[in-house]
Parts: structure tokens; C-alpha cells; sequence
């Protein structure tokens, strides 16, 4: 099937990268000799994830996602809350490792199709990762939406990585991700395939339908290559 492709778009967080905020967080407790718990975790959630939701939808930027989640913690330990913001991306950057068959994915795909990130993350931890797994060996083209000023599921930042890719035929270009309401919607919004990777296996809305749907990434590489 990857005959039918010249571009494959992933993101990068629960898609290539296992992404566990919850140690992320220990760590950065861990550094100041402070006893973390779930409930640190959860309190840490309900600011950080509607502000996530929020830079999805163009309504804060993304300095402010990483300064506004940490201010309660910055006011408890005594520091700033960009302190925090470095060091739990810190954290995260020596945390984060590739999904179960991502390596050999990226690997095998590399050598048939250009392969491209589109990520609503950070630059700092997304350059960090990429280079510390060898992804950017791989990688033609990393689109982050810190740089572009737009996130995912907009659809200027689908243009944009459009336009880096040398504007290649939509019906050529495959995007891969976890998240239904950036990855799956944002391609299919920009008239591309759209394969949602679908770990805990639940139902798409009729509107949300991906073109593919995986459950992990050795589904993909057979659904994409054959047997891994």
C-alpha cells in the first residue's frame, strides 16, 4: 500500500514518542526533594490540559501554555515558573522514547517514502527527542506549531508544511496520528488520508472518520509494508 504515498506526516507525542507527563512531573518533584502523588498529577492536569486545548484552538499561544500550567508549583517551591517549564522539558527530553515498532517504522518507510513531523509540541523537547533517538536522520521535513505560530488542527499549518514539502499532489500524502480532533481533522480538513492510531480502542464519530485505523504501530507497518 505505501506505493499509493510520496509523503508520510506523523505526530510526534503518542504517536512515535511514548509521552508520560506523570513522570515527567515526578522528575522535576524528585529535583527539589519534594514527595509527588497522583493528585499532584491531576492538579497539574486541570490547568495544563484545557490550556492544551486551548492552543489547539488558536485561543492562547504557546508561551502561555508553558508559563500558566507551572505558576501554581513555581509560587509553592519558590522559583519561576519558566524554571519549571525548562526543567520539566528537561525531564521529558531524557523521558520520552519511541513507541514499541517505531525505530524499525521510520527506518523501513525511510527508504520508500519522505517522511515529515507535524507537531503541536515544543521545538526545545521536540529537536532534543529527534536527535537523541536518531529520528532526524530519518525526518525530511519537522513542522512545529511554537514556529509557525498556528497549531494543529489549522489548517494554515498544514499549508505550511505543504509548501515545505514543494506542494506534492494531497491525494499522495498520508497523515498519521493519535488524536482525532488535531491529527485525523486537521488532515482531513487539508484534503489528505488520514490513519488514526487508535490505542485504546475507541469509536470515531461519523464526522471524524480516518481513512485507516491502527491500533499500534506494527499494525501499521503491516498495513503499510507487509510483516514487520
Amino acid at each position: 500500500m505505501i506505493e499509493r504515498y510520496d509523503w508520510l506526516l506523523f505526530d510526534a507525542d503518542d504517536t512515535l514518542f511514548h509521552f508520560d507527563g506523570s513522570l515527567g512531573l515526578e522528575a522535576l518533584f524528585n529535583s527539589f526533594d519534594a514527595v509527588f502523588t497522583p493528585d499532584d498529577f491531576k492538579q497539574f492536569q486541570t490547568l495544563n490540559k484545557p490550556l492544551w486545548d486551548q492552543y489547539a484552538q488558536g485561543l492562547v499561544t504557546a508561551d502561555e501554555v508553558q508559563i500558566r500550567r507551572f505558576v501554581p508549583l513555581a509560587q509553592r517551591f519558590g522559583v519561576t515558573a519558566e524554571q519549571l517549564n525548562s526543567d520539566f522539558i528537561d525531564a521529558m527530553a531524557e523521558l520520552c522514547e519511541p513507541l514499541p515498532g517505531a525505530l524499525n517504522l521510520v527506518h523501513a518507510l525511510s527508504e520508500r517514502v519522505q517522511l515529515g513531523i507535524i507537531t503541536n509540541g515544543f521545538t526545545e523537547l521536540q529537536d532534543r527527542r529527534m536527535r537523541r533517538v536518531g529520528f532526524d536522520r530519518h525526518f525530511d521535513l519537522l513542522v512545529i506549531s511554537e514556529q509557525v505560530g498556528v497549531a494543529k488542527p489549522h489548517l494554515d499549518i498544514f499549508e505550511h508544511a505543504f509548501a515545505r514539502m514543494n506542494n506534492p499532489a494531497r491525494e499522495r500524502i498520508l497523515m498519521v496520528g493519535d488524536n482525532l480532533h488535531t491529527d485525523v481533522a486537521g488532515g482531513r480538513n487539508a484534503g489528505i488520508d488520514t490513519c488514526w492510531l487508535n490505542h485504546h480502542g475507541k469509536a470515531a464519530p461519523a464526522e471524524l472518520q480516518p481513512t485507516y485505523e491502527v491500533s499500534n504501530l506494527l499494525q501499521l507497518h503491516q498495513l503499510l509494508l507487509g510483516a514487520a
